[in-house]
């Protein structure tokens, strides 16, 4: 590694996207996956909408006790 480099010429901003929408993982523990597994493979569905379905029944459900 150089002791000092020569930012210069660089362009701020360069690779700045304000509308880019990240799809960041979320990793279940064995037995939360078990359970999204079985009902996606009951339903004929991929795990993704399984799992979203729960979190938006369950913000619904937040938003009425609330």
């Amino acid at each position: 590694m150089k002791k000092e480099y020569d930012f210069s010429k660089g362009e701020q901003g360069k690779f700045y996207k304000p509308d880019v929408k990240l799809n960041l993982p979320v990793y279940l523990d064995s037995e939360a996956y078990s359970f999204v597994e079985k009902i996606a493979e009951k339903k004929q569905e991929d795990l993704s909408t399984i799992v979203n379905n729960l979190i938006k029944t369950d913000m619904e459900i937040a938003d009425l006790v609330q």
